[in-house]
């Protein structure tokens, strides 16, 4: 590149952008005095120039480099006020990260240069720290376009009433899979081998959430305890991947997998965090936003301005009202679905993308508005975790269509019944009928809701049934980590044993969550892990453990006694066979001709009388019966399902219903059976049936 000379460029498009010729730089900043466009040597080791971006429209400083192509390495300096208590961090000492990079080069590392501020244990964060923090900090790398022509397969596009999810971590899915090479175990590159896609195929899977691979930092506490942020919601870069989930370092590898993925009919929807960044409260480091401007990308208290707004618990919320927070929002959206091809997003902390500074939700905010009126955007899965760390309460069920919500209710309602809870069957009864007391308004539909066990976030379904507390100790701060109501039951014993009973009656528990799941009206999401009984040895917090307590352990394949794989590929292939169990529709309960076998769905007590009032108040009986009726097809049987289901603690008789026209009842899933030697027996209708204490039988009518 000749010597560096920098004309004006444009203002748009935001970030750094090669257009055959040069690069054009443009930054977004309010109250900045100067801005300088850092260039570094190859090895991000030595700075090679600052360079002023003296072109400004607005609030946007711009740059042409002329002869500068992909691959050049640099940085931002931002001069202007430091003035914490009026909210403002500009310290030209410390290197920023743009953040609209969409590659790092080089490593973090904590040290005191990497603050704006002179940090002792009564100085506070009013003097300006004068070291430079480039050589502790990661470089923004240049990319080129990727490839515009390239044919690529076409997206699944599965409907919502067909997609069941696989929520899983791009690295622990395969660190330790023997039939991986071992030079890309842990990367985008290896989800994308034959036999693994095959897996997910086979187990009824349509979609994979992959937890965040934006680039992110190790939370100081963590690094000094040896550990990582391995669940990556510390981000740094929303554009830019984690750059050791790449075997090839470049960006078109996750292009390549995931056009592997759609070829076999598999959607990715990307787990990403926008409503809070890396550099944390009021006393953590300057490394991008913070520095750029933090008056104007984070909330900060009205009562204190060197204070943040921290309803993400993690330190500091950005500021979801802000037109430049919303334009960055919006081009890493654009980014991530349009050019690298993912299919759907699940937003982290959802609530505060769109919470005000009243604290008031609005299902009306800027992104939200601004998504549906982008045509690449509106039609792909949108996902929202529906609460925060804030005190003001979950939006669930507040979310404008088309967004899908995590339904934490449902996690709740099955866990206290299948823990054989009293009073819990209503809340199953409502939750297994598609959740209508959260979505049943504005005409929404039981698909609005995401239903799940577990998560990547607590227990996992071998823990929850194998823990009645926490075991948190591994992690850097005492066990103290991690929800104490977890909702869980050992069985009788606390963790590990060789107990036959008390390991029969875990998977008894873990089928019957399964199943509930899979049959629920809404939309299925498993946990990676769950199908081999993954356990993280009663750890409900493993955000930093990079380690053999998340990878998921693929010795289980195969063993009796961990392998569930069979039972969930056959539960949701009746949810396929059975097209009553995926009407995106509330079950009504009734029939047009008022008779009761052509109700859609009954409920019954084991001895067979239907569910009253009184019954569902019944605090003693913990067994219940569902009757689940297809609409009438012509020149068709109706499909219909039963389902018993005990929780309790004793074996009972539950009595087989007989609707008009049916004989008799197959059984084809039994949560008892490890060996699949119930399945096809033939029981007549009246008949009563034995269900073990954490039974689940689902029987298919003979007619």
């Amino acid at each position: 590149m000749a010597p560096f000379v920098l004309t004006a460029g444009t203002p748009k498009p935001l970030g750094a952008h090669w257009d055959g010729r040069g690069v054009n730089l443009s930054v977004f900043t309010r109250h900045a005095r100067r801005v300088e466009w850092c260039l570094f040597d190859s090895t991000g080791q030595h700075e090679l120039a600052r360079l002023p971006l003296s072109a400004r429209d607005g609030d946007v400083w711009h740059g042409y480099l002329e002869g500068a192509a992909p691959g050049l390495v640099y940085g931002l300096r931002v001069h202007g006020p430091y003035d914490p208590a009026n909210g403002h961090r500009f310290n030209p000492n410390k290197l920023l990260i743009d953040p609209y990079a969409r590659a790092l080069h080089g490593s973090f590392q904590w040290t005191d240069a990497v603050y704006g501020y002179v940090r002792g244990p009564s100085a506070g964060t009013g003097i300006a720290d004068a070291r430079d923090s480039a050589p502790f900090v990661p470089k923004c790398v240049l990319t080129a376009p990727l490839p515009a022509a390239r044919a690529r397969p076409a997206r699944p596009r599965t409907p919502w009433t067909e997609t069941v999810i696989y929520e899983m971590h791009v690295k622990g899915q395969t660190m330790r899979h023997p039939g991986i090479p071992a030079d890309i175990r842990g990367t985008i590159a290896a989800l994308a081998d034959p036999n693994l896609i095959a897996y997910w195929r086979e187990l009824g899977m349509t979609a994979l959430e992959w937890m965040p691979i934006a680039s992110f930092l190790d939370e100081e506490d963590v690094a000094r305890h040896g550990l990582t942020d391995y669940w990556g919601y510390n981000p740094i870069a929303p554009l830019a991947v984690h750059t050791p989930y790449l075997a090839s370092g470049h960006v078109e590898e996750i292009v390549d997998t995931i056009d592997r993925l759609h070829a076999a009919g598999l959607e990715v929807i990307l787990d990403i965090v926008l409503n809070h960044t890396a550099e944390g409260g009021a006393n953590g480091p300057t490394l991008s936003l913070r520095g750029l401007d933090n008056a104007t990308y984070y909330q900060l208290r009205k009562d204190d301005a060197e204070a943040y707004v921290d309803d993400s618990g993690c330190g500091n919320t950005v500021d979801p009202g802000e037109p430049a927070v919303i334009a960055l929002f919006h081009a890493a959206l654009r980014y991530w679905a349009c050019e690298i091809g993912v299919d759907g997003f699940r937003f982290d902390l959802a609530p505060l993308l769109g919470r005000w500074e009243t604290g008031r939700f609005d299902a009306n905010a800027a992104l939200w508005r601004t998504i549906a009126a982008d045509p690449e955007l509106r039609d792909i899965k949108l996902i929202a975790e529906p609460w925060d760390a804030s005190t003001r309460g979950s939006a669930l069920g507040a979310f404008p269509t088309p967004i899908r919500e995590w339904n934490g209710r449902y996690r709740d309602d099955i866990r206290r019944f299948w823990r054989g809870d009293a009073r819990t069957r209503g809340a199953l009864a409502t939750r297994f009928a598609g959740s209508s007391d959260i979505f049943g308004h504005a005409g929404r539909t039981p698909g609005m809701g995401v239903n799940f066990v577990t998560c990547h976030d607590g227990f996992t379904l071998a823990d929850l049934t194998a823990y009645a507390v926490k075991h948190n100790e591994a992690n850097p701060y005492g066990g103290e980590d991690g929800s104490r109501d977890n909702l869980s039951a050992n069985g009788g014993v606390e963790g590990p044993t060789r107990d036959a009973g008390v390991l029969a009656a875990r998977r008894r528990r873990c089928r019957a969550m399964l199943g509930t799941l899979a049959l629920s009206r809404g939309v299925p999401m498993f946990l990676a892990g769950d199908e081999l009984s993954r356990t993280q040895l009663g750890n409900n917090n493993a955000f930093c453990q990079d380690n053999a307590m998340s990878w998921l352990d693929w010795s289980a394949l195969g063993d009796p006694a961990r392998d569930l794989r069979a039972w969930i590929a056959d539960a949701l292939s009746l949810r396929r066979r059975l097209r009553c169990l995926r009407l995106d529709a509330f079950y009504m309960g009734t029939s047009p001709s008022d008779v009761a076998d052509d109700r859609d769905l009954r409920w019954f007590e084991p001895d067979g009388r239907e569910m009253d009032d009184a019954a569902w108040e019944d605090g003693v009986q913990r067994g219940l019966a569902i009757l689940v009726s297809g609409p009438s097809m012509p020149g068709k049987p109706r499909d219909r399902l039963f389902l018993a289901l005990n929780p309790g603690h004793a074996t009972l008789p539950f009595s087989l219903p007989a609707p008009r026209g049916i004989r008799a009842w197959r059984i084809v899933l039994d949560s008892d059976d490890d060996t699949g030697a119930t399945r096809g027996r033939v029981v007549p209708c009246g008949s009563p049936v034995d269900v073990v204490p954490g039974g689940w039988l689902a029987f298919e009518c003979e007619s």
